[in-house]
């Protein structure tokens, strides 16, 4: 198998991948050390839109803080050794709206069970993508 290449990807071309893969991880800090949580997720107008619910992990530690957190996602071909991945990172926070909250949450489908009414928005400051290509 011969060797691959790390190519760059574009911010907006970054945002377009995420927009392509239905689950990421939020990478954020609990009690000073760092905590990563997978969820679902939609981009929309550039931002990474999740849901949480109240008293959760994500509502208490990232939403109501307006935390700084990261947010991953991938798509890998491990026996090929090709694929991307993606990390923005950036500022959490509650959307806090009751009509934008609800857009929004119709646009995410959970795939865990409960109330999750909470809706979370990432608002990008970094963003740094990168694909494994052909050597």
């Amino acid at each position: 198998m011969n060797g691959r290449n790390l190519k760059e990807l574009s911010a907006a071309d970054s945002l377009r991948r995420l927009a392509d893969v239905p689950l990421g991880r939020v990478v954020f800090t609990r009690h000073a050390l760092p905590a990563v949580r997978p969820v679902n997720h939609v981009v929309i107008d550039g931002q990474i839109v999740i849901r949480s619910s109240a008293g959760t992990i994500l509502s208490a530690e990232v939403a109501a803080v307006e935390a700084v957190v990261a947010f991953e996602a991938d798509e890998l071909d491990v026996e090929e050794r090709l694929g991307w991945s993606v990390v923005v990172t950036g500022f959490a926070e509650l959307v806090q709206d009751p009509g934008e909250a609800a857009r929004l949450r119709s646009m995410i489908k959970p795939w865990v069970t409960g109330q999750l009414d909470q809706v979370i928005r990432i608002r990008p400051q970094i963003i740094t993508g990168y694909e494994l290509v052909p050597g």
